[in-house]
């Protein structure tokens, strides 16, 4: 019988991988728990951390524990609100990058919490640590750009996002239609960091069309790159989603992919409860950005179709009963 405190004392323990540091919010001997977790994985039969020089770090078994007893956590919580106060009151939590959160999810979830007696809780991380933190059971719902969905999670499609150029109104690509890669010979662009995915991708395009080019300047997250164009520093290629201030405009760059949007969540059980109903309100307002970027809104640009995205919303699978 897998002992229900040894668990709940793991979980303390991979939030801190610290022995001193857990023990101390565990308000126990740092022994004492050191034994609790000994005990946990000889139950279990793993291995459950490993020490990598002077850091202490979680084996992939521990990573599965660890996101089991997060979720046994949770639902014990819920289970416990609702015996006592009819409903629960233990958080669902979303992750996502603040991309995300600005210009596709809003409507999604204004909709979830004005019917939802459950809080939200949001998590701001990049793709690599929104689906690190779904798998890890911190959060129960992510929403990234993929190709496909990650081992062990589960992906619904959300939404797909075209690519544009952001440039000044008074820009010479501003009378264009739509911008070629070759139009971009020689231009100073505001990217992310070398190690981002939309760095890397811009990067190897720009590469295979044989055009030169150079970083005026690196920042990532959307509203900072779109600030430094507003600046005047450079020029940049961001989701068409991003709603741009007064003087900057956005051209098509149909040589670039569409990012792919999907809502993912642990491979395995079914979603419950006010989890269940945050999912169902993303994916039936997945393309309510699309809406209000059509709509001339303050800031959003003046090119036609920029977004490149089916017009159709993905429709909320039903809810098993």
């Amino acid at each position: 019988m897998l002992n229900l405190d040894w668990l709940g004392a793991f979980v303390v323990f991979t939030e801190h991988l610290n022995f001193t540091r857990a023990a101390r919010a565990l308000h126990v001997s740092q022994p004492a728990l050191h034994a609790q977790i000994g005990k946990l994985g000889e139950a279990l039969g793993v291995t459950l951390y490993q020490r990598r020089g002077q850091r202490l770090e979680l084996t992939a078994d521990g990573k599965r524990v660890a996101a089991f007893g997060r979720e046994v956590g949770d639902r014990t919580r819920s289970f416990l609100d609702v015996l006592r106060h009819g409903e629960s009151r233990e958080p669902v939590v979303l992750c996502a990058g603040e991309g995300s959160y600005l210009y596709l999810l809003g409507e999604g979830i204004r909709a979830f919490t004005a019917r939802a007696a459950a809080p939200l809780r949001l998590l701001t991380r990049d793709r690599e640590g929104t689906l690190e933190a779904v798998a890890a059971g911190e959060a129960h719902l992510g929403v990234a750009p993929l190709e496909g969905a990650p081992d062990g999670l589960a992906a619904d499609r959300l939404t797909e996002v075209a690519q544009v150029l952001v440039v000044p109104d008074g820009h010479a690509l501003a009378r264009k239609r739509q911008v070629r890669l070759r139009d971009l010979e020689g231009a100073r662009l505001v990217v992310p960091g070398p190690s981002r995915p939309h760095r890397a991708l811009l990067a190897q395009a720009l590469l295979s069309a044989g055009v030169r080019w150079e970083p005026a300047v690196e920042a990532n997250g959307w509203e900072l790159m779109v600030h430094f164009v507003q600046l005047g520093v450079g020029i940049a290629v961001v989701n068409a989603c991003c709603r741009l201030p007064r003087g900057l405009v956005a051209r098509p760059l149909p040589e670039l992919p569409r990012k792919v949007f999907h809502l993912v969540r642990r491979r395995g059980g079914e979603l419950q409860g006010a989890a269940a109903e945050l999912r169902d309100a993303l994916l039936t307002n997945a393309s309510a950005w699309q809406r209000n970027h059509a709509s001339g809104a303050p800031g959003v640009s003046g090119a036609s179709d920029v977004s490149g995205a089916p017009d159709a919303a993905p429709t909320a699978p039903a809810r098993r009963r």
